[in-house]
Protein backbone atom coordinates (compact mmCIF):
# COMPACT_ATOMS: atom_id res chain seq x y z
CA UNK A 1 0.00 0.00 0.00
CA UNK A 2 2.74 2.19 0.68
CA UNK A 3 4.75 1.72 -2.65
CA UNK A 4 1.52 1.97 -4.52
CA UNK A 5 -0.16 4.66 -2.76
CA UNK A 6 2.09 6.32 -0.97
CA UNK A 7 3.18 6.33 2.93
CA UNK A 8 1.31 10.03 3.57
CA UNK A 9 -2.19 8.97 1.73
CA UNK A 10 -1.55 5.59 3.71
CA UNK A 11 -3.42 5.26 7.42
CA UNK A 12 -2.98 2.78 10.17
CA UNK A 13 -6.52 1.98 9.92
CA UNK A 14 -6.18 1.16 6.42
CA UNK A 15 -3.46 -0.83 6.79
CA UNK A 16 -5.37 -2.75 9.58
CA UNK A 17 -8.30 -3.39 7.22
CA UNK A 18 -6.30 -4.74 4.82
CA UNK A 19 -4.50 -7.05 6.81
CA UNK A 20 -7.42 -8.02 8.89
CA UNK A 21 -6.08 -7.30 12.00
CA UNK A 22 -7.01 -4.43 14.52
CA UNK A 23 -5.62 -0.94 14.73
CA UNK A 24 -4.71 -2.17 18.47
CA UNK A 25 -2.66 -5.38 16.78
CA UNK A 26 -0.61 -2.90 15.04
CA UNK A 27 0.65 -0.65 18.08
CA UNK A 28 1.29 -3.92 19.91
CA UNK A 29 3.91 -4.62 17.11
CA UNK A 30 5.15 -1.30 16.41
CA UNK A 31 4.98 2.02 18.65
CA UNK A 32 4.29 4.12 15.47
CA UNK A 33 3.38 4.60 11.77
CA UNK A 34 6.52 5.82 11.14
CA UNK A 35 7.99 2.61 12.83
CA UNK A 36 5.43 0.59 10.32
CA UNK A 37 6.99 2.30 7.27
CA UNK A 38 10.39 1.80 8.42
CA UNK A 39 9.49 -1.62 8.34
CA UNK A 40 7.93 -2.10 5.50
CA UNK A 41 11.25 -0.55 3.89
CA UNK A 42 13.58 -2.92 5.96
CA UNK A 43 11.74 -5.63 4.29
CA UNK A 44 12.17 -4.16 0.92
CA UNK A 45 16.14 -4.24 1.80
CA UNK A 46 17.50 -7.64 1.56
CA UNK A 47 15.40 -8.57 -1.80
CA UNK A 48 16.29 -5.58 -3.72
CA UNK A 49 20.11 -6.01 -2.95
CA UNK A 50 19.41 -9.21 -3.97
CA UNK A 51 18.06 -8.99 -7.50
CA UNK A 52 20.23 -6.92 -8.55
CA UNK A 53 22.87 -9.40 -7.75
CA UNK A 54 21.22 -11.68 -9.46
CA UNK A 55 21.02 -9.87 -12.75
CA UNK A 56 24.44 -8.79 -12.06
CA UNK A 57 25.53 -12.43 -11.61
CA UNK A 58 23.89 -13.50 -14.24
CA UNK A 59 24.96 -11.18 -17.07
CA UNK A 60 26.97 -12.59 -19.99
CA UNK A 61 29.97 -10.53 -20.77
CA UNK A 62 32.53 -8.03 -18.58
CA UNK A 63 31.92 -6.44 -16.33
CA UNK A 64 30.67 -3.10 -18.28
CA UNK A 65 28.02 -5.57 -19.45
CA UNK A 66 26.92 -6.95 -15.94
CA UNK A 67 26.36 -3.14 -14.79
CA UNK A 68 24.42 -2.12 -17.81
CA UNK A 69 22.38 -5.66 -17.37
CA UNK A 70 21.75 -3.93 -13.97
CA UNK A 71 19.86 -1.06 -15.56
CA UNK A 72 18.52 -3.27 -18.51
CA UNK A 73 16.44 -5.63 -16.15
CA UNK A 74 15.17 -2.20 -13.86
CA UNK A 75 14.31 -0.76 -17.26
CA UNK A 76 12.34 -4.14 -18.26
CA UNK A 77 10.70 -4.08 -14.81
CA UNK A 78 9.81 0.05 -15.23
CA UNK A 79 7.64 -1.70 -17.54
CA UNK A 80 5.23 -2.88 -15.82
CA UNK A 81 2.07 -1.14 -15.13
CA UNK A 82 1.94 -1.32 -11.30
CA UNK A 83 5.80 -0.39 -11.60
CA UNK A 84 6.16 3.34 -9.40
CA UNK A 85 9.68 3.71 -8.73
CA UNK A 86 12.09 2.89 -6.23
CA UNK A 87 10.28 2.50 -2.81
CA UNK A 88 13.12 4.25 -1.24
CA UNK A 89 13.21 7.15 -3.23
CA UNK A 90 9.75 7.56 -3.65
CA UNK A 91 9.85 7.56 0.93
CA UNK A 92 12.41 9.85 1.10
CA UNK A 93 10.58 12.38 -1.32
CA UNK A 94 8.01 12.24 1.08
CA UNK A 95 9.45 12.42 4.23
CA UNK A 96 12.19 15.17 3.03
CA UNK A 97 11.74 17.11 5.93
CA UNK A 98 11.85 14.58 8.13
CA UNK A 99 15.71 13.52 8.31
CA UNK A 100 15.16 12.09 11.46
CA UNK A 101 12.58 9.86 10.51
CA UNK A 102 13.43 6.17 10.69
CA UNK A 103 12.25 5.31 7.32
CA UNK A 104 14.82 7.78 6.02
CA UNK A 105 17.86 6.20 7.92
CA UNK A 106 16.40 2.94 6.62
CA UNK A 107 16.69 4.28 2.76
CA UNK A 108 19.70 5.89 3.20
CA UNK A 109 21.15 2.43 4.55
CA UNK A 110 19.79 0.74 1.49
CA UNK A 111 21.46 3.03 -0.81
CA UNK A 112 24.56 2.62 1.02
CA UNK A 113 24.46 -0.95 1.14
CA UNK A 114 24.07 -0.93 -2.90
CA UNK A 115 26.83 1.75 -3.11
CA UNK A 116 29.12 -0.37 -1.47
CA UNK A 117 28.24 -3.72 -2.82
CA UNK A 118 28.96 -2.14 -6.61
CA UNK A 119 32.35 -0.78 -5.03
CA UNK A 120 33.63 -3.98 -3.25
CA UNK A 121 32.96 -5.24 -7.02
CA UNK A 122 35.01 -2.91 -8.74
CA UNK A 123 37.88 -3.68 -6.00
CA UNK A 124 37.48 -6.91 -6.68
CA UNK A 125 38.62 -6.41 -10.62
CA UNK A 126 41.15 -3.65 -9.54
CA UNK A 127 39.48 -1.25 -11.01
CA UNK A 128 40.93 2.33 -9.89
CA UNK A 129 38.95 4.83 -8.08
CA UNK A 130 36.30 1.83 -7.71
CA UNK A 131 34.39 3.71 -4.62
CA UNK A 132 33.93 6.73 -6.92
CA UNK A 133 32.76 4.75 -9.70
CA UNK A 134 30.49 3.07 -7.73
CA UNK A 135 28.82 6.68 -6.64
CA UNK A 136 28.72 7.47 -10.08
CA UNK A 137 27.07 4.53 -10.70
CA UNK A 138 24.48 4.71 -7.48
CA UNK A 139 23.71 8.52 -8.88
CA UNK A 140 23.09 7.35 -12.46
CA UNK A 141 20.36 5.15 -11.46
CA UNK A 142 18.70 7.01 -9.00
CA UNK A 143 18.67 9.65 -11.92
CA UNK A 144 17.09 7.42 -13.50
CA UNK A 145 14.62 6.09 -11.50
CA UNK A 146 13.66 10.09 -10.57
CA UNK A 147 13.16 10.68 -14.49
CA UNK A 148 11.21 7.82 -15.40
CA UNK A 149 8.69 8.85 -12.32
CA UNK A 150 8.52 12.45 -14.33
CA UNK A 151 7.99 11.05 -18.12
CA UNK A 152 6.90 7.28 -17.47
CA UNK A 153 9.42 6.41 -19.89
CA UNK A 154 11.47 3.48 -18.79
CA UNK A 155 14.23 4.56 -22.08
CA UNK A 156 15.28 6.71 -19.62
CA UNK A 157 17.08 3.56 -17.32
CA UNK A 158 18.15 1.86 -20.65
CA UNK A 159 20.13 5.07 -21.77
CA UNK A 160 21.30 5.65 -17.60
CA UNK A 161 22.89 1.58 -18.49
CA UNK A 162 24.28 2.94 -21.42
CA UNK A 163 26.25 5.66 -19.60
CA UNK A 164 27.10 3.24 -17.17
CA UNK A 165 28.52 0.77 -19.23
CA UNK A 166 30.87 3.32 -20.86
CA UNK A 167 31.88 4.95 -17.22
CA UNK A 168 33.37 1.24 -16.06
CA UNK A 169 34.98 0.27 -19.87
CA UNK A 170 36.73 2.97 -19.48
CA UNK A 171 37.32 2.33 -15.96
CA UNK A 172 38.78 -1.27 -17.02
Amino acid sequence: MFYSEGIRAVSVDAIAEKAGITKKTIYYHFKSKDDVVAAYLTSRDQPNLALYKKWFDAAEGDLADKVEAVFSNLAQSARHPKWNGCGFLRTAAELANMPGHPAMKVGAEHKKKFEAWLGDEFEERELQASRELARHIVLLMDGAFSTVLVHRDPDYITSAGRAAHAMVATAT
